[in-house]
């Protein structure tokens, strides 16, 4: 039986692959994981010219140097399994960047075609490639695509025939480097020829061995022996390369840096030679709206406008569903206590599973749902039409001067929203140690969980307009961003030491979101994620409320004892005793931190929400709030424990109590300290 050929699409993220696939494969695909891997990859199936293909679709990567697990799965594919051709896919509007890629796996393999993907983008941009001559340069097959209508698909099927079937063989030219590089790769190439299957390019493993990558090396054990790299010929050969190269003074670290330098000066000679751009409208426009989004003296002051904006909008905006649904559920407990009265059941039972348990979860709820309903597609937006990876852009150099992972500038971003979410999508930074820095310090964000306190705190006792209060909120915002600049920086230089990595940020054309697509993720991915987790702990904190509100040792309850416990500890931190008991209590969602100091303060059963500011702040001053107790309540607000829906997600990601109890330690820590400074001071 005639074998199927195997054809791999590799190729940056956001080229397009995913619809070369579709379009040549059509229903004929199907998706799965890697071995041992939660990454996913399609495979499809497709017949041409009386020959069977098989279609692998990699996860796609900016290098094959790097090693994120996209990275390492689509290296190791290429290094370690059979395959027939490779087409790289690349985004003609943004040849330079793109042709890193195709530099690294032409120096692992001839059966190589490019596809020049989404071809009428780059005529929009006015943007020209000369096919002919990059095919020459490259000695590679080119091929011109707009792969959404169909158009170069046909002649992309013919080239990987062609190629496939050894009727057309290329010739390629790699990137040559300095002598002593090369002498050292030639020598490691002759002791690699003889373990190394046929159709791998030695020349390329010589490289990364001499990188002494140690995700290349163990992948490398694992295809060719445990002990390959311990035996001779490999032993001896890198043995030698190296003693060249430490003769020519040259460590890995340079060793790295002058194969990648090399590499980018060949993709700008190469570019500069077959790419014609003339500016267009839309490219104008991009860069003048990139001069002030990038600008020296505009970007910080833009960027924090953007984000005073978009939290306006979620507390204005969030208000009036938060007050209805509020309102909705408080009409529901009441009819469902008198439902449960008439039918028998005792006040006490009815107060425990409706004043107490659906209290709390009704109201995380309430609270929580309208500001995440609005701030994540608010979020979402400024992703998808590409300003949110230039706030990051404007925060790397902050990040990196931390020993931090520049993305780290993302996740903070989504802890605006959710701690949780933000959490969750540390697992974009690939160094297990700069993770391990952006999950901790996450909870150093205010969440808009903890929007409702700041802004009741701020409006009540800030004097002044309210853009004046909103001044304030947005102060805190940049203290809470410093503090975990100044945390990641002690954490990068004590307990998570190590070396800082580089990675690649990619600023995307600006384009119009698509709402429709944009609103069922935003739902799906981060709504429902935290609405969920935060019931999961709401229902049984409401118990445990209750139970402290209601259970009395003389004539006061264990919630108004306890208060009086923390007292002293509460004062020396410009507290009080029913406001560090609330924060605990608050461990559900922070959401609920006002009330149950309103059920202490006012001595009720069940937690009780305020009918207006002006009667809260008269609760308070009664029980001798100052303007002191006023900060220190915000500062503790924005540094305190991570909330339950967070803990449950950190303890998921790192998979470490070490960890757990750190992200718990560290914001805590340091809300205390900067407290007990503030009421030292004041």
């Amino acid at each position: 039986m005639k074998r199927k050929k195997r054809v791999l699409l590799a190729g940056n993220p956001n080229v397009g692959k995913s619809t070369v696939f579709n379009e040549i494969t059509g229903s004929h695909q199907h998706t799965g994981n890697w071995s041992g891997k939660t990454v996913d990859f399609a495979k499809g199936e497709y017949y041409y010219k009386f020959n069977d293909y098989e279609l692998v679709d990699l996860p796609g990567t900016y290098s094959l140097l790097s090693s994120s697990e996209e990275e390492r799965l689509a290296r190791d594919y290429l290094c370690f399994e059979p395959y027939d051709c490779v087409v790289c896919v690349v985004d003609a509007t943004a040849l330079e960047r793109n042709l890193n890629l195709v530099f690294q796996i032409l120096e692992l393999t001839d059966k190589a075609i490019l596809l020049l993907n989404l071809a009428d983008e780059a005529k929009k941009k006015n943007i020209s490639i000369d096919t002919e001559r990059l095919s020459r340069e490259l000695n590679i097959p080119v091929v011109k695509a707009t792969a959404r209508s169909g158009k170069g698909i046909n002649e992309l099927l013919e080239q990987i025939h062609l190629i496939s079937n050894n009727i057309v063989i290329n010739e390629t030219r790699p990137v040559r480097y300095n002598d002593a590089i090369e002498k050292a790769c030639d020598v490691l190439v002759a002791s690699l020829k003889c373990i190394l299957d046929s159709e791998a390019s030695p020349r390329f493993f010589a490289l990364r061995l001499l990188e002494n990558n140690e995700s290349f090396n163990d992948s490398f054990r694992m295809n060719y022996g445990e002990n390959v790299l311990e035996e001779c010929p490999v032993m001896c050969g890198l043995k030698q390369a190296k003693t060249i190269l430490n003769d020519a003074k040259i460590s890995e670290n340079d060793f790295i840096q002058l194969i990648a330098s090399k590499i980018l000066r060949e993709t700008e000679k190469v570019s500069a030679r077959v790419q014609h751009r003339l500016p267009s409208k839309k490219a104008r426009a991009e860069e003048a709206l990139d001069k002030i989004l990038l600008g020296k003296y505009t970007s910080v002051i833009l960027m924090l406008v953007i984000l005073a904006v978009v939290f306006w909008i979620t507390i204005t905006a969030s208000n009036y569903p938060s007050s209805l649904l509020q309102d909705l559920f408080s009409d529901f407990q009441l009819w469902l206590s008198d439902v449960l009265l008439s039918a028998g059941a005792s006040p006490t039972l009815v107060s425990l599973l409706v004043g107490g348990i659906l209290r709390v979860l009704l109201w995380v709820i309430a609270v929580m749902l309208p500001p995440m309903a609005i701030f994540f597609p608010l979020f979402a937006l400024l992703e998808d039409f590409g300003v949110l990876p230039r706030i990051a852009f404007n925060l790397d150099g902050a990040f990196e001067c931390c020993g931090a992972c520049g993305k780290q500038a993302l996740t903070t971003c989504m802890g605006y929203g959710c701690n949780a979410v933000g959490v969750t999508g540390c697992r974009i930074i690939d160094s297990p140690r700069e993770r391990t820095v952006a999950i901790i310090t996450n909870s150093l964000t205010p969440c808009n969980g903890r929007f409702p306190l700041l802004i009741a705190v701020i409006s009540m006792f800030v004097p002044g307009s309210s853009f004046v209060k909103t001044l304030a909120l947005l102060g805190l915002i940049i203290v809470s961003l410093a503090v975990t600049f100044a945390v990641s920086k002690i954490m990068t230089a004590t307990v998570l030491k190590g070396e800082k990595s580089s990675f690649i940020l990619e600023l995307p054309p600006y384009r119009k979101p698509k709402i429709l697509r944009l609103l069922g993720d935003t739902v799906r991915e981060k709504i429902l994620f935290v609405l969920a987790r935060a019931a999961v702990v709401a229902a049984p904190a409401g118990l445990i409320i209750w139970l402290l509100a209601n259970i009395k040792t003389g004539d006061a309850s264990l919630l108004v004892r306890i208060s009086q416990l923390l007292d002293p500890v509460g004062r020396l931190i410009g507290l009080d005793g029913v406001m560090l008991l609330a924060f605990i209590l608050g461990f559900p969602a922070n959401e609920i931190v006002i009330p149950i100091a309103l059920m202490a303060y006012l001595s009720t059963g069940e937690m009780t929400d305020y009918s207006s500011l002006e009667s809260l702040r008269a609760i308070l001053t009664d029980n001798g709030w100052t303007s002191t107790t006023a900060l220190c309540t915000c500062i503790f607000s924005m540094f305190h424990f991570p909330c339950s829906t967070t803990l449950l997600t950190i303890v998921k990601e790192t998979k470490s109590l070490k960890w757990t109890a750190l992200s718990v330690a560290v914001p805590l820590v340091t809300g205390v300290v900067i407290c007990a400074l503030i009421n030292a001071i004041m």
